[in-house]
Order: structure tokens, then C-alpha cells, then sequence
């Protein structure tokens, strides 16, 4: 269990989170991301913490607004980029993440990477390869390892959102590593998903439509330049030609495509713009409010279920019968569902 000190030492964390400090915001990421009991302990207060003087900073600016007889200001939005390997997300990233900062947001990147089996570290290192965008006073880009988790998305990626958040990032760009699963996990995490996509048509076109309209709020053809900037915009208009022929995921946005190049910036305003409708459609259907509801209950679920899953590994008692049972699973004699259920009622037994 954390002591006292160690309690004290996350109010002095959440202070510097809140003040902006980029040190004290990648400690607290880091602490969400640890697997040690005592840290998750530890994060579980910064959270509650974080929240609880956001909410507060949140009504204090609702009610100067409304004595000037202002809008508030927008909360921050959360932006989901997924796509193949190949289709140039980090590259459009960088680019709409810059445009942002020209546009007076400050951005945070949460770059989900693939982990190395030996390491469980963050392998591609996009940090490195968002050298203009990082090396901005008000942009943030953080590699995570994936660890094994469904589709890519880091354990505790929705806790690092909640983080940037209170440091005061008001864009937070999330992505993932595109293969499997990942575009549905992502969904549980941001208010928009953008599906990014390289020229593409024939079968290819075939295998990924379905995945687009069942996703994707926003498709973006990348690398609508050069030689590549014809078949960018017939795959834009296939895309099109069957995205109002699915069941429609948003009541509120029907899903946009459109052509961009993060080489040469093209495309990156409508994006821009794309991005600002949706925010504004969703908050006036109260559809927004009603998705981060939802995905506030989904996350908790399968923040439990890790959590009694870490439990169930850890337990001593598991983990000695599993090494006795291990050669007849290895061998065959002992089938593993059969083992299962002997790990189950052992560690039921022990609780």
C-alpha cells in the first residue's frame, strides 16, 4: 500500500499537471501506464484529484462567462486516427497537429506503438518522427506500448487523455497502431474516429469498405499529391459513392470523405473544418455528452475486468498450481479449458 507521503507526493504531481509542467504531466502518464499495485493506487487518486479541480476551473469559467454574457469556452476534444500501416497517419498527424497550433490549441499526441516482446517498450518511437510538431511549447507526443492489449490501445490510454486534459491540452489526437482490432477499441476513447486511408481501389477498396462505414466518422485519402493524386480522388469518390448506403453509427453526422496530403499540407484546412463541424453538430444534438457517457461506462467495465484479470495472474496460489499443471497442459494429457477451470476453483478457493 502508498503511504502517506507517497499520497502527498501525488498532490504535489497534480499541482504540476494542472500548472502545465510537461515533467509532471509524463510522470503522471507514466504512472497510469504502470502495472504495480501500489501505482495504480497512486493514479487512481491523481485522477480523482485532476477531476475534481477541472470540474472546479470548468464552473468557475462557465460562471465568468455568463456574468460577461459569453459562451464558455469549447471542452477539449478528442480525436481518434487509425488506418493501415503504410497510410501515412503519423505524417498527417504532424501536419493537422500543427495547423492546430497555428489555430490557437494546444495539442497532445498519444502515439500508441506496437511493444517489443523482449522490452514491452514502445518500438517506433513517434516522438522521433514528429520532430516539428514536439518541438513546440504547447504540443505533447507520447509513444505508449500497446503491451498485447485489444487492438493496440494501451491500457491506460484513456487515463492519459483525462491527463493531457487537465494539463491543458485542448486538442488530444490518439493513434493507434491500425491493425486488428484497434479501430473498435479506439472508439471507447475519443469523440471522433478519422480513418486514414492511401490511395487505394479494386479489391482493396472491397476488403476495407465495410470497416469505413461501420467506423469511421471521417475518411481521409492521404497522399493526394503528385503521382498518387488521381487515384486519391478515385478512391475518395468509391468511398463516397457507398458511404450513404450503411446504417448510419451517428443520429447527429452522416461520415465525410475527403483527399489531404501531409507532405504538402493539401486537404489539411478541410479537415480542419471537417473536425469543427462535427464538434459543433454533436454538442448541439447533445449526442457528444451522451458518447462520453457511454464510453465512461464501457471503460470502467473493462478497467474491472483487467483489474480482476491482473489479480487472477498475480495470485501466488495461481501461479504454483500452473507451474505443476503445466507439463500435462504441454503434453496434452490435461486440456485447457480443463485447466482453467482448476486455476478458477483454486484461486476462488484462496481469495
Amino acid at each position: 500500500m502508498p503511504s502517506l507521503k507517497q499520497f502527498a507526493a501525488i498532490d504535489e504531481l497534480a499541482e504540476g499537471i494542472l500548472a502545465g509542467c510537461r515533467l509532471s504531466l509524463s510522470r503522471g502518464i507514466t504512472l497510469a501506464e504502470s502495472s504495480r499495485l501500489d501505482h495504480q493506487l497512486q493514479a487512481a487518486k491523481l485522477l480523482r484529484e485532476l477531476q475534481r479541480r477541472v470540474a472546479e476551473r470548468r464552473a468557475a469559467s462557465v460562471a465568468a462567462a455568463a456574468a460577461a454574457a459569453q459562451l464558455p469556452g469549447p471542452e477539449p476534444f478528442r480525436v481518434g486516427v487509425s488506418g493501415p500501416p503504410g497510410a501515412g497517419k503519423s505524417s498527417l498527424i504532424e501536419t493537422l497537429g500543427c495547423a492546430m497550433l497555428e489555430a490557437g490549441d494546444r495539442v497532445a499526441v498519444l502515439a500508441i506503438d506496437p511493444s517489443s516482446q523482449a522490452s514491452g517498450g514502445a518500438i517506433l518511437g513517434d516522438k522521433t518522427r514528429m520532430q516539428r510538431l514536439s518541438s513546440s511549447p504547447d504540443a505533447y507526443v507520447r509513444p505508449s506500448p500497446a503491451r498485447g492489449t485489444l487492438g493496440g490501445v494501451a491500457r491506460a490510454t484513456f487515463d492519459a487523455i483525462i491527463i493531457c486534459e487537465a494539463a491543458g491540452y485542448s486538442k488530444v489526437l490518439v493513434e493507434t497502431v491500425g491493425v486488428g482490432q484497434s479501430e473498435t477499441a479506439v472508439q471507447d476513447l475519443v469523440d471522433v474516429f478519422v480513418l486514414v486511408l492511401p490511395p487505394v481501389g479494386g479489391d482493396e477498396l472491397q476488403v476495407i469498405k465495410r470497416g469505413v462505414t461501420e467506423m469511421a466518422d471521417i475518411v481521409v485519402i492521404n497522399k493526394a499529391d503528385g503521382a498518387t493524386r488521381a487515384a486519391a480522388s478515385r478512391a475518395a469518390t468509391a468511398f463516397k459513392s457507398t458511404v450513404h448506403f450503411h446504417r448510419q453509427r451517428r443520429q447527429s453526422w452522416q461520415p465525410a470523405v475527403l483527399t489531404a496530403s501531409a507532405h504538402s499540407g493539401l486537404g489539411i484546412d478541410k479537415l480542419q473544418h471537417q473536425l469543427a463541424e462535427y464538434q459543433a453538430v454533436m454538442l448541439h444534438s447533445g449526442e457528444l455528452a451522451q458518447l462520453r457517457r457511454e464510453q465512461r461506462r464501457r471503460v470502467a467495465w473493462t478497467a474491472a475486468e483487467e483489474a480482476v484479470l491482473d489479480s487472477f495472474r498475480q495470485d501466488p496460489a495461481v501461479r504454483y498450481l500452473l507451474d505443476r499443471l503445466m507439463p500435462d497442459i504441454v503434453s496434452g494429457e490435461l486440456a485447457p479449458r480443463a485447466a482453467a477451470e482448476l486455476l478458477t476453483a483454486w484461486h476462488n478457493e484462496y481469495l
